[in-house]
């Protein structure tokens, strides 16, 4: 398995990894109305624009793609930043690669830049990201209104 950024040509296989993984591993989370509203958020198109604010990365094993990060500034800002977009495929889920896009993704100068990194986080993967040394914002680890989970870490190298 390697880790590599996100090419155009991977929009199709990105979109259709998320949709998966939303329709098979978050459905115990959320109803169906709301993950086919999410499904509705990462067609193509969306991917690519989402890739083009972004540094994306896909986890790629015998050509497939069978997971994907994001991660870029929080709302414009140098000293903070956001983790997006992080799914692994139902099949390679709880097998370490989302752990390692993790890795990856704290190596990113986004992630090296910031003091406090944040993660809209689903409630499916609030578990993953305390794993991962995330904590929740304010201390509410209940989901907002639109179904998210707001997550954070600050980066114990940088002041607070």
């Amino acid at each position: 398995m390697k880790i590599r950024r996100f090419e155009e040509k991977d929009a199709k296989k990105v979109s259709e990894l998320i949709v998966e993984t939303l329709r098979k591993t978050n459905i115990k989370d959320y109803s169906a109305d709301t993950i086919e509203n999410y499904v509705n958020n990462f067609q193509p198109e969306n991917v690519l624009k989402r890739a083009s604010w972004t540094h994306f990365y896909v986890a790629e094993e015998k050509g497939n793609i069978i997971g994907c990060g994001a991660i870029a500034p929080y709302w414009d800002k140098v000293d903070e930043s956001s983790l997006f977009t992080i799914f692994i495929s139902p099949e390679h889920q709880g097998k370490g690669i989302g752990q390692k896009i993790i890795e990856t993704l704290e190596k990113d100068e986004y992630f090296l830049r910031a003091k406090r990194i944040e993660v809209p986080a689903s409630i499916t993967a609030v578990p993953f990201y305390k794993k991962m040394g995330y904590s929740c914002k304010n201390g509410i680890n209940k989901a907002d209104d639109e179904g998210i989970v707001r997550m954070e870490k600050f980066r114990k190298d940088k002041e607070r």
